[in-house]
């Protein structure tokens, strides 16, 4: 008998618990003749039933936390008791004060309302909702870019309220890189990444902010961008250490290198061979930073200037470097051709001879207009003085 007692009041305990904490408990709720879930009158669940909120004092940052409660987004406007339709109980808080930063409307100070306020100056939110996820896209159909160029991203905001200011951000980067401003009713922008350099290389985003609200939307899709840096590369041969450098002798095998520094996977070096009955080139995959072209036997038709450059393509773009600085090649003992040094040795000396002979002969005309003059003044004082000598004989 006793433990059938104790158990009834154990039961009853429990009840009793459960009332109170029902009748503790505080629930927040959008009200509204359509039935939406983030925008109407403020009402409050407390003792058991719904009530409203006072709207003096009300503000953004108080709606702001109901948004937050209600998993609505942000707090766009506020809305009065007169915009929302009548309402039948309670008038349970005014002067709300929060600091923006709750997470539910019961952590905010506050004052019972005591029949101050009526139904006419319920308070009332409307919230942003979720705001829709913007899509970050570009004008080109490229991923890859080399430094110094310029990528343009697009951000849209499908949204019909009006964002104000749309921000582009780097995966792993707390500030946005670019921000641009709206126009009013655009929710398209343009984002220009200027002067690219290999640490811009990675993952990018959008997001956009909308009027009257603190937070932002969520990120947008990713998008990787490859930055590549590709120098002029350096190039130098090698042959028998007994020839003089620049020189090969004739028959003899020599190796001309082409490097590079950063190489990318599938990268190619292509030599060129300048020569005076024309320019021959060979391509070779580039094995790391290093690419060599064998020759196993020098011949006349080897001589010239030899220049490399380095291609690759990546992200469906091809990239050529510079050429390289030339690097002349003679062949010892070839004779039917003249070696690069000997050619510009004769142009050289001809050019030389050529200007030299030009200065004499304009030197020789001026001589020549500056004598005419004094030859002429002395065949008149000869004429003068002739004619003297006539009339003094007579």
């Amino acid at each position: 008998m006793s433990r059938v007692f104790l158990v009834i009041i154990m039961l009853g305990c429990n009840v009793a618990v459960q009332g109170v904490q029902g009748f503790d408990e505080v629930h927040v709720r959008l009200g509204n003749a359509e039935g939406a879930r983030c925008w109407g009158r403020v009402e409050v669940y407390q003792r058991l039933q719904w009530g409203t909120v006072c709207s003096r004092d009300w503000d953004l940052r108080d709606a702001a936390v109901v948004c937050r409660e209600l998993d609505c987004g942000f707090a766009f406007a506020t809305r009065s008791g007169a915009q929302l339709g009548r309402f039948s109980g309670e008038v349970w808080w005014r002067n709300v004060k929060c600091s923006g930063d709750e997470f539910t409307l019961d952590l905010c100070e506050r004052s019972p309302n005591d029949g101050v306020c009526s139904h006419n100056e319920d308070a009332g939110v409307e919230c942003t909702g979720k705001l829709p996820v913007p899509t970050l896209s570009m004008q080109t159909t490229f991923s890859s870019y080399s430094a110094g160029e310029a990528v343009l991203f697009t951000c849209a905001a499908p949204y019909w309220r009006h964002p104000i200011d749309f921000h582009l951000y780097k995966s792993g980067v707390d500030t946005p890189l670019v921000t641009q401003r709206a126009e009013p009713r655009q929710t398209r922008v343009e984002l220009t990444l200027s002067e690219l350099d290999t640490s811009h290389q990675g993952s990018y985003s959008c997001l956009y902010r909308v009027q009257s609200n603190p937070g932002n939307s969520p990120s947008s899709n990713t998008i990787n961008i490859t930055v590549l840096e590709i120098h002029t590369p350096q190039i130098w041969y090698n042959a028998s250490p007994v020839v003089q450098p620049g020189w090969v002798s004739l028959g003899q095998s020599f190796n001309v290198t082409c490097f590079t520094q950063p190489h990318y996977p599938g990268g190619t070096f292509q030599l060129r061979l300048i020569r005076p009955s024309g320019t021959v080139r060979h391509s070779l995959p580039a094995h790391g930073a290093l690419g060599t072209f064998s020759f196993a036997s020098a011949q006349a038709s080897s001589e010239g200037y030899y220049c490399c450059l380095y291609r690759v393509q990546f992200g469906g773009r091809t990239f050529v470097s510079r050429e390289s600085q030339p690097l002349a090649i003679s062949v010892r003992g070839a004779e039917p051709l003249l070696s690069p040094v000997v050619i510009s040795l004769l142009v050289s000396g001809l050019t030389f001879v050529i200007a030299t002979c030009g200065i004499l002969l304009v030197a020789r005309a001026y001589c020549r207009r500056a004598k005419k003059p004094r030859e002429l003044e002395r065949e008149t004082r000869t004429c003068v003085d002739n004619t003297y000598i006539a009339l003094t004989t007579k």
